[in-house]
C-alpha cells in the first residue's frame, strides 16, 4: 500500500515550497486560462450540432466523423510543433497557436456545407497542435516530478471549468443570438467564443518567460532553489536525443494507455449535449446547465486525486482506480438513458473519473522521459493518444446510426478504459512513483 511522505519542514524546505507556490501562482493560472479557451474552442461544435446539423444535414456519423478530423490535423502536426516550441521559446509559440487557433474557430462562423466543415476541424487540430504537450512540457522546466501532478491536475481543471461556464454559455448565446443580423445562433457561437483565444494569445507575448533564468519575477536566490529541485528530479533521466523518444518501448506503452483514456474523454466533451438532450431536454440553455453538472464533478474529483498522488508519490493505482469509475459510468449510463436526472449521476461518475485520469497520466512519463526526449516523446504520446479523438466521436456517430442504440458505444467505452486500467498495471512503480 502506499504511504505518506508528508514530514514536518524543515527551514529549507520551507522556503522551496514558498518558491514554488510563487511560481505555480505565477504561471498556473495564466495556463488555465489558455486552455479553458483551447477546449472550449475544440469542443464547442458538441452543442452547435444541436442547430448545425439540421442546417448543414449532418448525420450523426457524418458529425462524429468532423468532429474527429479534428485529431488527424493535430496527429500530423504535433511532434513538429512541439519540437518547435522547444526551439524558439514557449512564449512566442504558445502565441502562435493561441491565435492562429482563434482565427480558424471563427471562420466556422461562415460554414455551409458538410466539405467545409471537414477541411476547418481538420485546420483546427494543425492550428492548435502541439498547445497541449508544449504545457506539460513547460511545466518539466518550472516543476520536479514530484510537485508535478497537483500542477498538471491544476491545469487540465481548465476541461471541467470549460464545461462548468462553456456550456451554459454556448446555450445562452445560440438562444439568445439566433436570428441576430440573420445568422443562426451557431454562427454567433463560434464568432463569440473564438475573440478570447486572440486576445489572450496575445497577451501570451507579453506574459510567458521561455524559463526560469528569464523569469524577472524571480529573484536569484529563488532561481537557484527551482533549479536545484529540476536537476535533483532529472538527474535519472537517460534520455536526451529525438530519436530516443521514439524507440523507448514505454514511451509507446504510455501511447496505448492514452490513447485509453482519450476515448473516453472526447465521447464525454463532444456528445454531452446530445446525451443530455436524448433523455428528454429540448431548452439549449437548460441542456447546457445539465451539461455542466458531471464536470463540476470531475473538477472536484481531479483535484483530490492530483494531490493525494503528490503526497503519497504513487501514481499507478491514482490512475487505475478513476480508469474504473469511467468505467462504471459509462456502464451506468447506458441502462439509465431514460432518466435525466440518473443520466446525469451517471455521467458525473464517468466524468469525474475519465478527466482525472489525463493529469495523473502525465507524470508518467515526464518521470522517465528528459531533453529533447521529452518534447519528442510527449508529443508523440499526446498525437497517438488523441488519435482516439477521432476514433471517438466517429465510433459513436457510426454505431448510432447502424443500431439506433446509445448504449453500446457506452460499453465500448467502458472496455476500453479498463484496457486503459489493465496496461498502467504493467508499468514499473519504480519508475513511475517519484
Amino acid at each position: 500500500m502506499p504511504t505518506s511522505t508528508a514530514t514536518a519542514e524543515t527551514p529549507g524546505l520551507a522556503r522551496e515550497n514558498a518558491v514554488f507556490r510563487k511560481v505555480v501562482l505565477r504561471i498556473v493560472p495564466f495556463l488555465v486560462l489558455c486552455y479553458v479557451f483551447s477546449y472550449l474552442d475544440r469542443v464547442n461544435v458538441g452543442f452547435a450540432k444541436l442547430q448545425m446539423a439540421d442546417d448543414l444535414g449532418l448525420s450523426e456519423a457524418a458529425y462524429g466523423l468532423g468532429a474527429g478530423l479534428f485529431f488527424i490535423g493535430y496527429f500530423l502536426f504535433e511532434v513538429p510543433s512541439n519540437l518547435m516550441l522547444q526551439r524558439v521559446g514557449a512564449r512566442t509559440w504558445i502565441a502562435r497557436i493561441m491565435i492562429t487557433w482563434g482565427l480558424v474557430s471563427g471562420a466556422f462562423t461562415f460554414v455551409t456545407n458538410e466539405t467545409a466543415f471537414y477541411v476547418l476541424r481538420f485546420l483546427l487540430g494543425a492550428a492548435e497542435a502541439g498547445f497541449y504537450p508544449g504545457v506539460i512540457l513547460y511545466c518539466t522546466y518550472w516543476f520536479p516530478s514530484h510537485r508535478r501532478a497537483r500542477v498538471i491536475a491544476m491545469f487540465m481543471s481548465a476541461i471541467p471549468v470549460a464545461g462548468i461556464f462553456g456550456n451554459p454559455l454556448s446555450g445562452w448565446i445560440m438562444d439568445r443570438f439566433q436570428g441576430v443580423n440573420g445568422w443562426q445562433g451557431w454562427q454567433w457561437m463560434f464568432l463569440l467564443e473564438a475573440i478570447p483565444a486572440l486576445l489572450i494569445g496575445v497577451a501570451t507575448l507579453f506574459y510567458l518567460d521561455n524559463g526560469v533564468r528569464s523569469a524577472k519575477w524571480l529573484s536569484d536566490d529563488e532561481k537557484d532553489i527551482v533549479e536545484a529541485a529540476i536537476a535533483k528530479d532529472t538527474a535519472h533521466q537517460k534520455h536526451g536525443r529525438a530519436w530516443d523518444g521514439f524507440r523507448d518501448p514505454k514511451v509507446w506503452l504510455m501511447c496505448l494507455i492514452y490513447f485509453c483514456f482519450v476515448m473516453g474523454q472526447y465521447a464525454l466533451t463532444f456528445w454531452m449535449p446530445t446525451f443530455v438532450k436524448s433523455t428528454g431536454i429540448d431548452d439549449n440553455l437548460t441542456i447546457g446547465v445539465l451539461s455542466a453538472v458531471p464536470f463540476l464533478a470531475a473538477l472536484v474529483a481531479m483535484n483530490l486525486f492530483g494531490r493525494s498522488a503528490d503526497k503519497r508519490r504513487e501514481r499507478r493505482w491514482h490512475l487505475v482506480i478513476p480508469s474504473l469509475m469511467g468505467a462504471v459510468g459509462f456502464s451506468l449510463a447506458a441502462g439509465w438513458a431514460g432518466s435525466t436526472v440518473l443520466s446525469l449521476v451517471a455521467l458525473s461518475f464517468a466524468a469525474a473519473g475519465v478527466l482525472t485520469c489525463a493529469p495523473l497520466f502525465w507524470s508518467l512519463p515526464t518521470a522517465f522521459l528528459g531533453g529533447t526526449a521529452a518534447a519528442a516523446g510527449l508529443a508523440l504520446i499526446n498525437s497517438v493518444g488523441n488519435l482516439a479523438g477521432f476514433v471517438s466521436p466517429y465510433m459513436i456517430g457510426a454505431l448510432k446510426d447502424a443500431t439506433g442504440s446509445a448504449s453500446i458505444p457506452m460499453y465500448v467505452l467502458a472496455l476500453s478504459l479498463v484496457l486503459g486500467a489493465a496496461a498502467v498495471l504493467t508499468t514499473k512503480k519504480q519508475v513511475v512513483n517519484r
